[in-house]
């Protein structure tokens, strides 16, 4: 009896010690097979002084990029440029259906024709009126004629001259409605608000374009001078040094810096919008933005959009 249970105690001891040794053979392997971490495609940017501060930002058309939206809903007809189209101020964008206006137009025009007509009549029964009352005036002997036919035609005559008022101003207000509707029409042709280059066409002829869309009909910005608007979170809102130039980088790129001067800060602390996932940063947190302006390099394109990490001098 004692030589089976002190069998079955060693023979335990020796499964757990295989066991042990099984492990650690597992283990070596595992770590054997691992592969050294590849080092990041990008390496990270680097500040050009140690109290330098960090911001995060973007390129913009200089003024900022204009979303170019559509007065009213409606169908488009044509669109007259295409995207690094250079238009200058005035120039057509997009048109949009008017058809239905056009149609009323015409209406309008001949109504036009029916008041010019209408006040030609009224002219001619003034000019009669006033001919039959000059006769009857015209008598030496007064006495032979009646006073009431005298005052009748003196009324006449003014009836004749309120008719011609009103005949007057119907013309008026028909020509008005001319000029509304060929106003309206001239508003469904979006036209350039200032000269720039085109960055986005987001609308194509047949589409339906309204007001209350979220992404614009067309983007357009003045890219001869780019800006970059840097956001600085609002802890180090108060150290950043107005009038000092600013240096960044590109995020695909952070070897090589770029110099932008100065423009502005903007006065209003908004809400960040791009958040990095980190777990200390709070939702909330909101940022001062900063505006630089530079001119685009001719060894390195850039393009507007393009994120990038600015660096900024500390106020001192």
């Amino acid at each position: 009896m004692n030589l089976v249970s002190n069998a079955i105690r060693y023979s335990t001891y020796l499964f757990a010690i295989a066991g042990v040794i099984a492990m650690g053979v597992v283990l070596q392997t595992i770590r054997s097979q691992e592969r050294a971490m590849p080092p990041p495609p990008v390496s990270p940017p680097r500040k050009n002084a140690p109290d330098d501060i960090a911001a995060t930002g973007i390129l913009e058309a200089k003024d900022e990029n204009v979303a170019i939206g559509v007065p009213v809903p409606g169908l488009v007809e044509s669109v007259k440029v295409t995207v690094n189209q250079v238009v200058k101020e005035g120039d057509p964008l997009l048109i949009l259906d008017d058809r239905e206006l056009r149609a009323s137009l015409l209406k309008q025009q001949a109504a036009i024709g029916v008041a010019e007509a209408n006040l030609t009549v009224t002219r001619a029964q003034l000019a009669k009126m006033q001919d039959m009352l000059d006769r009857l005036k015209a008598i030496p002997d007064q006495r032979a004629i009646s006073q009431d036919d005298l005052r009748n035609r003196t009324n006449d005559v003014l009836v004749a001259k309120a008719q011609m008022q009103a005949a007057d101003a119907q013309l008026i207000s028909a020509k008005a409605d001319v000029q509304q509707t060929e106003l309206l029409i001239d508003r469904f042709t979006v036209k350039a608000p200032k000269p720039g280059t085109i960055l986005q066409v987001n609308i194509r002829a047949g589409e339906y374009a309204s007001p209350s869309n979220k992404q614009p009909a067309l983007v357009l910005g003045d890219v001869s001078t780019l800006h970059v608007r840097a956001d600085v979170d609002e802890q180090n809102a108060m150290d950043v040094a107005s009038g000092l130039d600013a240096t960044f980088s590109l995020k695909s790129d952070s070897s090589k810096k770029f110099k932008a001067q100065f423009v502005r800060i903007e006065p209003y602390v908004i809400p960040k919008v791009s958040l990095t996932g980190a777990s200390s940063e709070r939702v909330d947190t909101r940022v001062l933005q900063v505006i630089y302006k530079l001119e685009k390099p001719k060894d390195q394109p850039l393009y507007v959009g393009q994120q990038v990490d600015v660096f900024i001098a500390r106020k001192k």
